[in-house]
């Protein structure tokens, strides 16, 4: 979709500016490219540089609960240093590499809720302004696709997916926001923990995948978080449900005794690798949800067009508004010509 908008600090007469993303989806790490097309207004004007911003909505903890807000983790000069002439049609292509860390956006053709676009600043004789805005989709690499389809053979569901601002310590993490993936837990571990909330940080030579388990009280211990972390390469082969499994028996049984401990008082819940957390998790269950199918699936079987969420099987929509809240501006000066 293309929004065009008047260069609105120049007033009547200025330029407009088209921001075109070639439709095809963009691997993290991977080249996006597009076309900017200007035209010329009512008189020359000195075009010093057409800049691309990547932003995304992230949420942040605070005080006072939770915040949402835009957050430019990427900018890129594509051009630049020219005048463009009165009525001058100009189309610049571009070809960008986008962050390793760059979120998914969607799985299997799906939407996961993510909103994550392409702002287009021009600079015009001394003044910027924020032309155009389009949304960006991010779809999974190789190695994070088999991941996810390995929890999904060992029967766990997608329930959500957010961006947090933050850091996660004791990582090689470039962003200022991180992406975490909620899975609600297969049958065999519901008892044990509420959710599993997964990230990737994807970098040139693979990625780390830190796993959190929100973990179940029991009758002497209050619940608490258990985290932990491992790495794998771009092209590595393995049996990944084996693989998986093994990451989260880790993560559930590791942290046994450290539950164990603090029913007497002694020990703190384990974060390995100095993993921070700033959602303060445990008191959320999710009691009663039934084996959902594969992530992948459950993913794929939302209605074509919406940004889904599974829970316990069940499909919701709610991030729908939030997308359109995102592109609202630029939707209500759509260029229908």
């Amino acid at each position: 979709m293309v929004f065009k908008r008047l260069l609105g600090s120049l007033g009547v007469g200025a330029p407009t500016v088209d921001t075109v993303l070639d439709p095809a989806p963009v691997l993290p790490g991977g080249a996006l490219t597009g076309q900017v097309h200007l035209k010329g207004g009512q008189a020359d004007f000195d075009i010093e540089h057409i800049t691309l911003e990547l932003v995304a909505r992230a949420e942040a903890e605070h005080e006072d609960g939770e915040s949402e807000g835009v957050v430019v983790f990427d900018r890129f000069t594509v051009g630049g240093g020219f005048r463009l002439g009165t009525e001058e049609p100009r189309s610049l292509p571009f070809q960008v590499t986008l962050p390793w860390e760059t979120p998914i956006t969607e799985l299997y053709g799906q939407p996961l809720g993510i909103v994550l676009g392409v702002r287009t600043e021009v600079a015009v004789a001394g003044a910027k302004d924020k032309g155009d805005l389009d949304q960006l989709t991010v779809t999974a690499l190789p190695v994070q696709e088999a991941v996810l389809e390995a929890f999904g053979q060992l029967g766990f569901g997608f329930k959500s997916a957010d961006l947090e601002y933050g850091h996660i310590a004791g990582t090689g993490q470039q962003l200022p926001f991180y992406q975490e993936i909620e899975l609600v837990p297969a049958p065999q571990y519901a008892h044990q923990v509420n959710e599993i909330e997964l990230t990737f940080l994807a970098g040139p030579g693979g990625l780390e995948v830190v796993l959190e388990a929100d973990k179940r009280g029991g009758l002497f211990t209050s619940g608490h978080d258990a985290v932990t972390r491992f790495s794998v390469g771009h092209h590595d082969v393995r049996d990944w449900a084996a693989e998986v499994e093994g990451w989260v028996r880790q993560l559930v049984e590791h942290h046994a005794a450290y539950g164990a401990r603090s029913a007497y008082g002694h020990g703190t819940p384990y974060t390995d690798h100095g993993h921070h957390d700033p959602h303060g998790h445990g008191g959320h269950h999710h009691d009663g949800h039934r084996a959902g199918p594969g992530v992948g699936t459950a993913v794929a079987a939302g209605a074509a067009g919406l940004a889904v969420g599974v829970v316990g099987g069940m499909v919701t929509a709610e991030v729908v508004d939030e997308v359109g809240d995102f592109f609202e501006g630029d939707e209500e000066e759509e260029d229908e010509g």
